[in-house]
């Protein structure tokens, strides 16, 4: 039986779960080893048109453009878009924003999203929104996409709430950021 780090290892080496079942959580590998079991890419349609989401991989890109996918909107503020090397690749727009209620997300930003998505939808295209896990920033440019389109704020929210279960775009911070663009993009 093999012993690491002091624990005794009754799972086979063939095992994939095994460097995760043997590596001690202060270890510099267990994170990486834990990891490996989340999804790398959890989306909720919303609309037609409109889908919100975790980071999308390279891999993922493949399952976008077959969703009918052309412009994917990353407000991650550390982690830029993934390149796509597709003859015809997704266009990707990047608004780095941090999740915090210290730095609220800009109403800049949100319109030039928004613009861009509505540019991309009415010629033909869909539109990805998504920030590390689709709940906060991802989703607060989900709802200034959908009041672009005319949906009342209100209602925007609640669509989303019912269509992506993690979303919360009832966070203190976040709420009162679709409200604010969405005063302002009515003027």
């Amino acid at each position: 039986m093999p012993v690491y780090y002091g624990i005794k290892s009754t799972m086979p080496k063939s095992s994939p779960n095994r460097i995760a079942a043997i590596t001690p959580r202060f270890s510099p590998f267990y994170k990486r080893a834990a990891c490996d079991t989340i999804p790398r890419m959890n989306f909720s349609e919303i609309t037609d048109d409109l889908f919100i989401g975790s980071m999308p991989s390279k891999g993922d890109y493949e399952q976008l453009r077959a969703l009918g996918v052309r412009l994917i909107i990353n407000m991650r503020f550390s982690l830029a878009p993934k390149l796509d090397l597709h003859a015809e690749p997704i266009q990707t727009l990047w608004l780095p924003s941090i999740d915090s209620p210290f730095f609220p997300i800009s109403i800049t930003k949100l319109k030039r999203g928004a613009r861009s998505a509505l540019e991309t939808i009415r010629g033909g295209g869909k539109v990805y929104t998504h920030c590390a896990y689709g709940r906060h920033r991802g989703v607060a440019m989900g709802a200034c996409v959908l009041i672009a389109q005319g949906f009342d704020p209100f209602v925007a929210m609640q669509l989303i709430k019912q269509k992506r279960s993690v979303a919360d775009p009832d966070a203190f911070y976040i709420r009162p950021r679709i409200l604010r663009f969405a005063s302002q993009w009515m003027e």
